[in-house]
């Protein structure tokens, strides 16, 4: 079967494929998820210690100059995002480690992002360090309806503090679509902590199964820096999200990145070792070839060479902003992970 890329104006969405004899046009849209590592503004909220390491004053010195390099390198790498099919980038991104929705107008007001005109969704979390997630999205892709956030209320931990689940709804290509941006609970404390990611996979679980039983059409995405691996309880137990296609019912959950992690490619490097927290897991009825409706197409770590280090003793790691409190003037210690959908244009 012979393939050919036509591009569609931005108006429309991404890239068509024309496939077959029948010439039949898909449309390509893409979601992705970044943590951003550490998304400061220079001002010391007296409500937040959790900010205080990230002042003029603090261990890091985080100046309005490293503010303003950390915005245009995130920036950067949310402009290229998606563009080998998609050239208007992608229709919505789930966002974490930011501080408020300060931040987050001042990324989406840096230059190379500024003219998509990305509209965002922000919801203050009740995080002991500060941080919460977010969304971004192009409403020339995206049609936005509503958010709700989701808090992390453990009854036998009621003064644990993490970071709110939150849920966008919308429509992409024209079809109810819902994206769930996490932040889950992280390893410190080793074993111990595994029941807190394992929680919160159950309100994930709890507000997708939901969607599905209001409208078993809804397309549900669940993004986010699980700080699990696609193979741990929280993610294949708790979750369930599966491996393979052929295990997926349609109100089930497909782990789109587990392939990556089975053939030793991450997310993040820790002790020379890769991870995948950053992970894509789409709903069941997102499978299947019927591409008259959305339909899920393929997955990507996003880990180009200029944001992976090139020296040193951290060689081969994301090029992070900080070393120790060495600026580095890099991106995240985490990568981009992107989805793509496809559906037939007529």
């Amino acid at each position: 079967m012979n393939k050919r890329i036509i591009l569609l104006s931005l108006f429309v969405t991404c890239i068509a494929l024309s496939l077959s004899a029948q010439q039949k046009r898909l449309g390509v849209y893409a979601a992705a998820f970044y943590n951003l590592e550490n998304l400061w503004d220079t001002e010391d909220d007296p409500d937040n210690p959790g900010d205080d390491e990230f002042t003029p004053k603090g261990p890091y010195e985080w100046t309005e100059t490293k503010y303003r390099q950390k915005l245009n390198n995130v920036a950067k790498v949310i402009s290229q995002l998606a563009l080998d099919y998609c050239p208007a980038g992608p229709a919505i991104i789930g966002i974490s480690e930011v501080e408020n929705r300060k931040v987050v107008e001042d990324l989406v007001k840096a230059e190379p992002v500024a003219s998509r005109n990305y509209q965002i969704v922000h919801f203050e979390s009740p995080d002991h360090r500060g941080i919460d997630v977010a969304a971004l999205y192009n409403p020339r892709l995206f049609r936005f309806i509503s958010a709700q956030k989701y808090p992390f209320n453990k009854p036998d931990m009621p003064d644990y503090r993490t970071r709110d689940i939150l849920l966008v709804n919308g429509l992409l290509a024209g079809e109810p679509f819902h994206l769930i941006v996490n932040h889950w609970p992280s390893r410190y404390g080793g074993a111990k902590s595994s029941p807190l990611r394992e929680f919160a996979a159950s309100i994930v679980k709890h507000i997708a199964d939901s969607l599905h039983a209001d409208n078993p059409e809804a397309k549900v995405l669940i993004v986010g820096d699980l700080n699990d691996d696609p193979s741990d309880p929280s993610c294949s137990k708790v979750l369930g999200a599966k491996k393979n296609k052929k295990d997926v019912k349609p109100d089930g959950y497909f782990n789109a990145t587990w392939k990556f992690f089975d053939e030793g490619i991450g997310s993040l490097c820790y002790q020379d070792k890769w991870n995948l927290f950053d992970q894509q897991i789409v709903s069941g009825n997102l499978l299947g070839k019927d591409r008259s409706t959305l339909k899920f197409w393929k997955s990507e770590i996003f880990n180009r060479s200029f944001l992976i280090q090139q020296e040193g003793k951290y060689k081969g790691y994301p090029l992070r902003t900080f070393s120790g409190t060495t600026f580095q003037n890099g991106y995240s210690d985490h990568l981009p992970t992107l989805t793509y959908f496809i559906k037939e244009i007529q």
